[in-house]
């Protein structure tokens, strides 16, 4: 049955998809967002969002405005958040006050206007490294990497016995491991989630996003997904910046694809309580996604820069085990890799971009998080 439903961060790159996928399904959406700079420059209204969506611009923290905005509205999925875990390392208060603050001024004022469901935009940075086997076959669940003292040690987990780990698919019941603010952020509006639909009678799900790419994300935002942060400075003709030695392993996941999972998971009966990792189910090292990316742009000649040095925060390995989410929600990811690169590069072609990686690097460096 069709839904009026609000989305809190809805202007975003991920919102706006949900926003499409949500009205081809019928529902009707409203879109609380409060368009920061960092995220949408100057415009008033992001490219791409239908005009006849209803546009609240106003902050998650504005209790009023979360009231306003949630009349007549019947679910809800929670996307506003401050997103980028090297900045969540220095603008600590700005991230736990829009993170975890934002997400108690919305349960608060569901109090008295509860909802059917709410779908929560959780994150893979929750797992902190991802799960790992050590020689012997045991799962571990801890992996701790040691501080580097010279180029000669490598840069993976290792085991008591400095043997290595092996990385595999990371699946929902791996324990918490926060190794930054942002993440610390998103385990909050999780819990959140759970605690309070459980207490005032309504249905919490939650979907643990790993790298999501695709047309329309913020390419003049140096704290975004990795492909667009690649993507800005290839369409500078400056060369992707890598940190460590490229090797470490991620998911990525296209944003159509994670629309279709949070329309489902608002949709279907069985998801109700349920926690999902979000992701294509395939690993790709970030060197291998920075120079296939470049193919794609006609960027064949500019090869990344491996930096060698880490930032505080960052995780070697965590991929996607994609088990529990096509058991619960029927859900594969469906976009090839290199088709969903053609159409980012096909975008970004008619972009213009602002190129602040070397700032945001040196912002990070001048606070010592890159060792």
């Amino acid at each position: 049955m069709p839904e009026t439903i609000l989305i809190t961060g809805g202007a975003g790159f991920i919102g706006r998809a949900v926003t499409r996928e949500l009205q081809a399904r019928g529902h009707e959406v409203r879109i609380l967002d409060s368009l920061i700079e960092q995220v949408h420059g100057d415009r008033e209204r992001p490219e791409g969002l239908d005009p006849g969506v209803e546009l609240i611009r106003a902050d998650v923290r504005n209790g009023d405005a979360v009231t306003r905005a949630l009349k007549g509205v019947d679910s809800v999925v929670h996307l506003a958040a401050e997103v980028g875990v090297g900045q969540s390392m220095y603008a600590v208060e700005r991230y736990t006050s829009v993170n975890d603050v934002g997400t108690a001024v919305l349960f608060e004022k569901l109090i008295d206007r509860p909802v059917r469901r709410v779908v929560t935009a959780s994150s893979m940075s929750i797992y902190g490294e991802g799960l790992y086997l050590d020689p012997d076959g045991k799962a571990v669940e801890d992996a701790k990497r040691l501080p580097r003292t010279g180029d000669a040690q490598g840069w993976d987990p290792v085991d008591a016995g400095g043997r290595p780990l092996i990385p595999v698919a990371t699946p929902e019941w791996k324990r918490p491991d926060l190794a930054s603010i942002y993440a610390l952020g998103k385990y909050v509006q999780e819990r959140t989630t759970f605690i309070m639909s459980e207490a005032y009678g309504m249905e919490g799900v939650c979907l643990r996003l790993f790298n999501v790419y695709g047309p329309g994300q913020a390419l003049s935002n140096p704290y975004t997904g990795v492909l667009a942060i690649f993507a800005s400075r290839l369409l500078n003709g400056q060369q992707p910046m890598i940190f460590e030695d490229g090797g470490q392993r991620r998911d990525f996941v296209y944003v159509g694809d994670v629309a279709r999972a949070f329309a489902d998971a608002l949709e279907l009966p069985q998801a109700a309580g349920g926690v999902f990792n979000v992701g294509s189910g395939e690993d790709r090292s970030v060197t291998e996604v920075a120079q296939e990316l470049a193919r794609a742009m006609g960027k064949n000649d500019i090869a990344p820069q491996i930096v060698g040095k880490t930032r505080i925060g960052d995780i070697r390995h965590c991929f996607c085990d994609t088990a529990r989410a096509q058991a619960g929600l029927g859900f594969r990811a469906r976009k090839d890799f290199r088709e969903g690169l053609a159409e980012l590069a096909e975008w970004v072609a008619a972009q213009t971009a602002d190129d602040r990686v070397d700032q945001a690097r040196a912002e990070l460096e001048s606070r010592g998080l890159v060792a």
